[in-house]
């Protein structure tokens, strides 16, 4: 075989070898889309707390209250912009605020609560981002609605401010929470 057309094989062997390794590969569950997870129940999970006197969090806790479940990283430029506005959501309504730590230290996650302020009323550490992908986490922050029954109502991708609050999240919550 001349070296010219040895030459002109090597694109389909590395095509061919691609095309092997993607299918030998092992399959992941894709993620849900977002509107999957809707007017369902919340998937089961149990968390560690960020810190040794942390309780944890889990799925059974939040059921029999309406609450906001708030996916958040220290290492998130838009979490840290975010901040200030659930540290004063938190103190002016009574809303609980739950915090899911994703794909975080959970060192450093407790040093950017203690500098910023803790706006939630309970945190889970998810360091490997498995609830996360449960629920279809595509980045932070995110934010979920969650009824008294435990079932995902509403869903938002990104931060979260005044006017996303008053026009949609206020009047849903008191929505789920006087039952109208």
């Amino acid at each position: 075989m001349t070296r010219r057309r040895f030459l002109s094989l090597v694109p389909a062997l590395v095509f061919g070898a691609i095309g092997v390794g993607l299918v030998a590969a092992p399959r992941e569950e894709a993620p849900p889309t977002p509107d999957a997870l809707l007017d369902r129940p919340l998937p089961e999970f149990s968390l560690p707390g960020l810190g040794a006197d942390s309780p944890g969090l889990s799925s059974a806790r939040l059921k029999g209250r309406v609450a906001l479940l708030h996916v958040f990283a220290s290492w998130c430029g838009t979490c840290r912009a975010e901040h200030p506005f659930l540290v004063r959501l938190a103190a002016e309504t009574d809303t609980p605020i739950i915090g899911i730590n994703w794909k975080d230290r959970a060192g450093a996650a407790l040093l950017y609560l203690d500098r910023g302020g803790n706006p939630y009323d309970a945190t889970g550490a998810d360091p490997n981002g498995t609830l996360g992908a449960r629920l279809g986490v595509t980045g932070v922050p995110e934010t979920y609605v969650i009824d008294r029954d435990g079932r995902i109502r509403y869903r938002h991708i990104g931060p979260l401010d005044d006017r996303l609050w008053e026009s949609v999240l206020a009047p849903l919550l008191n929505k789920l929470e006087t039952g109208a």
